[in-house]
Order: structure tokens, then C-alpha cells, then sequence
């Protein structure tokens, strides 16, 4: 017989069920489900994502490039310092560009255009060029150190989507998208071709497929795009002996088998590196292939390390944080209304996955070695500050969503409310409270 206002009996079936710690859970992951529909949402995923990488990066160059830098400067924070200071100029680049209005980078994208050209020429120029590894890709000015290649991916986004954006209505045409792509494709991916960058250029190409997609080309040009890109890879590979090597040794598997003293050493130490690391990693620090095993160990195959010393947890993490960044790109051409903004932030998106995947793919052996960094976590100071440039344009973009504007302009309000309720003390003003107390003493 019930008894009214006794409370129902749980059987130890259903309290098994549904706990209140799996309650608890699900409550909290629907509240922060709630929070991505903020306007902000997008600007904050991908602030925080970029500021972990860019922590862990600093922290994997430390550990991969100790040895080395001890080993030519005497120091094992050379590398270190120098990455260091780079992010801080980044972070100060990235702060900057966020808050540059969206509808600016439109009006910056020629001088851009203009302005890498003129960087990418002067590796042509005896005394400032430097050849790296075959590639005419650096320049030296006194103790400056820099790829122009760098600052020509975010010119050419920049340009290829004014560009686009202007001649929407006649994209299908063959003749006017050609002349629309030539000025912003020649003095970029033209200009790095001539440096033998193989490497960049790539990337760069596949930027250009990326948003010639978004802007909504029709389909049968990109079977054109696909064989001209392809064509221009391998006439790349066949008139440089040593791409040819190194694509015959991936294509033949010959990198794992033989020629390990040759072309077949570095991608073969990565997969050491890999393989020792096992599930768990070998720990922080505890890394072998860095005591001049690997090369570039702190640069092109840093994931090498990170799989050696943090294991799968720390590749997967790696992946992960690019998984957030792809998602947020997706997120922020969707809600994006203005056609120039969806072809830019698609742009800067497919340089930044592209690259990354690329490189991971190299450091797997899925692809022959190109010689390209992992963003935002590679050694490398011109990359690092170029990326978070393209990251900081992005967040303008981010801050420029339906309703962002708005929700910024309240918290900006609530801020200098907050502010205005704060007792003003000036040099020769007393508090109001030592005003009343002498009132009363009177």
C-alpha cells in the first residue's frame, strides 16, 4: 500500500542505469554544447586551439633540439630562444590582425600580392638569395633569416579570392577564370616554382583547387586543374636528380630496405622514432633518434618525436587540435555571408590542414619527403609568424559573424560598466569615504 508523500522506490536496476555521476556529465557536456551557439564560439575554439598548439610546439623544440644545440652553440635553449621569441612576435602579429576590420583585408590584398613578389624576388639577387637543400628559398638581410614562400601563401589567398569574389558571375567561363587567376597564381606559385620549392609550390596549388571549389567552379575544370597540377609535379620531379631519387626509393620501398646510409635515412629513423615510441611514448625528454640520429628532427619531423617521447596519446592529441581547426574553418565559411570571406578563410584553411597533413604524411612514409614544416609546432621563425598571421586573419573574419559584432560590443559594455562603478581616486581627490567621516566629525 503507498503511502502519500513517501518517496518512489530506485530499484538497484535503474539506479545502476543512470547514475549521478553520468547525470552530472551529461549535464555538463550539454551546457558547453549550449556555448558553440555563442557568436564568439568561433573565435574562442579557435584562439584557445592555436594557443595549445603553439605551447606544445615550444615544448617539443625545446626536447627535440636540446641535443643539437648544445652540441653547436653550447647551449641547449638555443633553438628554443629563438622559437620563443618568434611566438611572442607572433602572438603579437596574430592580436594585431584580429583586430584589423574584416572588409580591410580586401583592400590589403594587392598590396599583399605586390609586396610578396617583391620578397620572393630577392632570393634571385646574389648576396641575398641562400640556397637550402637545392631550393633557392631564404634570404639574408644582415642577421635576418627568412622564406619569402612563407609570406606568399596568405598573398596569394588574399588575392585569388578578390579576385574570384569580383568575377562571380563569370566563373564558368574558361577564358575570364584564367585571367582571373593569372596575376595573383603567376606572381606566387609561379615565382616559388622558380625557387625548386617543390614543396611549397604543392601546397599552394592545392590552395588554389580548394578555393576554386568553395567559389563553386564547375566540375569538369577541375579534371583540368587536376592534370595541370599533376603535370607541373612530376616536369618538378624528373628535372631534379635528387626528387627523382627520393620518389624511386618511395615508390620502389627501397627506403626501408636498402640505401639506409643514403636518400633512405631520414624517413627510415622516423619510423624508428615512431616505432620505440610504442603506445605510451618513451617519455618528455627521453627521446634517442634526437641524439643526431634524425635530422631536422626539431623542424620537418618534429611528429616524429612527439610520437617517440608521448606515444599514440600525443600523435593523437596532434591530430585532434587539426581535427578543432578543420572544424572551425568549416563552421566559420557557413556562416560567413560574403563570398570574398568564404573563399579566404577556405584558402587560409586548406594551407594550414594541407601542410600539416602533408608533413605527417611524410613522417609516416605514406608520402615521399618533401621537406615540409608541421605549423605552428615545427622550429622555424618566418613559418610561425606567417601562420599566425593567417590564424589572426581568420579570427577577424571570426569576429565579423552574424551577431558577433554585437555580442562584442556588450561585453565591451559591461566592461566599462564594471569599470565606471570603481571609486575614482585622483592625486588630490579623497575617497568619498573619508569625505563623509569628516562630515560627521564636523
Amino acid at each position: 500500500m503507498a503511502v502519500e508523500g513517501a518517496r518512489p522506490r530506485v530499484s538497484g536496476w535503474d539506479r545502476w542505469r543512470r547514475p549521478a555521476a553520468l547525470d552530472a556529465v551529461g549535464e555538463w557536456v550539454r551546457e558547453r554544447t549550449r556555448l558553440l551557439d555563442s557568436p564568439l564560439a568561433t573565435h574562442h575554439v579557435l584562439l584557445a586551439t592555436t594557443s595549445v598548439l603553439v605551447v606544445i610546439g615550444l615544448v617539443m623544440v625545446l626536447s627535440s633540439s636540446s641535443v643539437e644545440s648544445l652540441t653547436e652553440y653550447g647551449t641547449p635553449y638555443f633553438y628554443f630562444k629563438n622559437q620563443a621569441m618568434y611566438a611572442v612576435l607572433g602572438a603579437i602579429v596574430l592580436t594585431v590582425a584580429s583586430r584589423v576590420p574584416a572588409r580591410t583585408w580586401r583592400r590589403l590584398a594587392l598590396p599583399a600580392l605586390v609586396g610578396a613578389a617583391l620578397l620572393q624576388l630577392l632570393v634571385f639577387v646574389p648576396g641575398v638569395g641562400k640556397v637550402v637543400n637545392g631550393n633557392r628559398n631564404w634570404i639574408v638581410l644582415g642577421g635576418f633569416q627568412a622564406q619569402p614562400s612563407e609570406a606568399a601563401k596568405i598573398a596569394l589567398i588574399l588575392a585569388l579570392a578578390l579576385a574570384l569574389s569580383r568575377r562571380r558571375d563569370c566563373l564558368g567561363e574558361p577564358a575570364k577564370l584564367l585571367g582571373a587567376m593569372a596575376l595573383p597564381v603567376g606572381l606566387t606559385v609561379g615565382l616559388v616554382l622558380l625557387t625548386r620549392d617543390l614543396g611549397t609550390a604543392l601546397i599552394m596549388m592545392a590552395v588554389v583547387v580548394v578555393m576554386l571549389w568553395v567559389a563553386g567552379i564547375p566540375g569538369r575544370w577541375f579534371l583540368l586543374a587536376g592534370a595541370v597540377t599533376a603535370g607541373v609535379a612530376v616536369l618538378a620531379v624528373v628535372t631534379s636528380e635528387n626528387r627523382m631519387n627520393r620518389v624511386s626509393h618511395w615508390l620502389s620501398g627501397a627506403a626501408s630496405t636498402q640505401d639506409i646510409r643514403g636518400l633512405g635515412w631520414q624517413p627510415v629513423q622516423g619510423q624508428y622514432a615512431l616505432a620505440s615510441g610504442g603506445f605510451w611514448g618513451l617519455g618528455l625528454g627521453a627521446s634517442r633518434e634526437k641524439w643526431s640520429w634524425l635530422p631536422e628532427a626539431h623542424n620537418d619531423f618534429i611528429f616524429a618525436i612527439i610520437g617517440e617521447e608521448l606515444g599514440l596519446p600525443g600523435t593523437l592529441t596532434i591530430l585532434v587540435l587539426f581535427g578543432v581547426i578543420a572544424l572551425v574553418v568549416m563552421r566559420l565559411v557557413r556562416r560567413s555571408q560574403d563570398l570574398y570571406t568564404k573563399l579566404a578563410v577556405a584558402g587560409i584553411g586548406a594551407w594550414i590542414l594541407g601542410q600539416a597533413l602533408i608533413n605527417m604524411g611524410v613522417v609516416l612514409s605514406l608520402l615521399p619527403v618533401i621537406g615540409v614544416p608541421l605549423p605552428l609546432i615545427s622550429a622555424g621563425g618566418s613559418a610561425l609568424v606567417l601562420t599566425l598571421l593567417g590564424i589572426g586573419v581568420l579570427l577577424s573574419f571570426a569576429r565579423a559573424e552574424p551577431g558577433a559584432p554585437e555580442a562584442i560590443r556588450a561585453r565591451e559594455s559591461v566592461v566599462a560598466r564594471s569599470l565606471a562603478v570603481l571609486p575614482h581616486r585622483g592625486p588630490g581627490r579623497p575617497r568619498a569615504g573619508r569625505a563623509r567621516a569628516g562630515k560627521a566629525a564636523r
